[in-house]
């Protein structure tokens, strides 16, 4: 049975934690804007093989650094189990008279809220970097998909956090994974670039699918159908969230 006021709870934990740590706040970004910054205004009056004539760099550029920020902070999500279990505070909620279910919805609401708040922050930030949204229908279109990767990444994060002890070893083992997730996105350049059988692993990458219904939506240019990329990325969301959660009920809390 869910338990609205557990979720809240721990909704409202998450968003503290972000909100008190302004490194936090600034950290994340600092990468994101960098790449927008120096390779979106460095590369926007240069002819990109395999961007279509009337798309400057900085409109391919930006829904992938979207995407990049929602991968790295979803997936950085399952840190905090790893941050609760050493410090007891997951063994006290774990023991709570609450579903488990309801501990991991709260979770992924407070995760999915703070990777939606960099999105925000980022894309505002865009627009006076020369990037435009199509329109309005297009900007709540994205928001979809911002919430599709963010399910899916935050999902992926609680299947490693609930299956790993050391903090240290959660980081290098994301790293990994992150890593080859983003470049095979096609994020920084068009996927059409790639050597075939890169472009194979590819099609493998959820983020791939993200990051192409975000173009699709917010600047009317995508390699596949926007609802394919809208279907695929749903049953991605779907198993990783049910996984996430299986996971995360049958952790040990200390």
């Amino acid at each position: 049975m869910i338990n609205w006021t557990a979720i809240y709870v721990m909704w409202l934990r998450e968003m503290k934690r972000y909100t008190r740590a302004k490194s936090r706040v600034f950290g994340s970004l600092g990468m994101p804007i960098f790449f927008m910054a120096f390779l979106g205004l460095g590369f926007n009056r240069m002819a990109v093989p395999g961007v279509s004539g009337g798309t400057n760099y900085i409109h391919f550029l930006v829904p992938g650094i979207i995407g990049m920020t929602l991968l790295f902070s979803s997936t950085m999500q399952g840190l905090s189990v790893l941050w609760d279990r050493e410090f007891g505070f997951l063994k006290e909620i774990m023991v709570a008279p609450v579903s488990r279910f309801s501990l991991v919805l709260g979770r992924i609401a407070g995760g999915i809220t703070t990777a939606l708040i960099q999105s925000m922050i980022l894309l505002v930030l865009s627009l006076f970097m020369g990037f435009r949204v199509a329109g309005a229908g297009s900007f709540l279109l994205a928001l979809v998909f911002m919430l599709l990767i963010g399910f899916t990444f935050i999902g992926l994060g609680l299947i490693f956090a609930s299956k790993m002890k050391d903090m240290q070893g959660f980081s290098i083992v994301m790293n990994f994974i992150v890593f080859p997730l983003f470049f095979l996105s096609g994020a920084l350049y068009p996927l059409g670039n790639l050597p075939i059988y890169v472009r194979v692993l590819s099609y493998a990458d959820p983020l791939t699918f993200g990051i192409d219904g975000l173009r699709g939506s917010l600047i009317n240019v995508s390699t596949f159908p926007i609802g394919v990329d809208a279907a695929v990325m749903a049953g991605f969301s779907l198993i990783m969230v049910f996984l996430g959660a299986y996971f995360f009920e049958r952790t040990e809390s200390a």
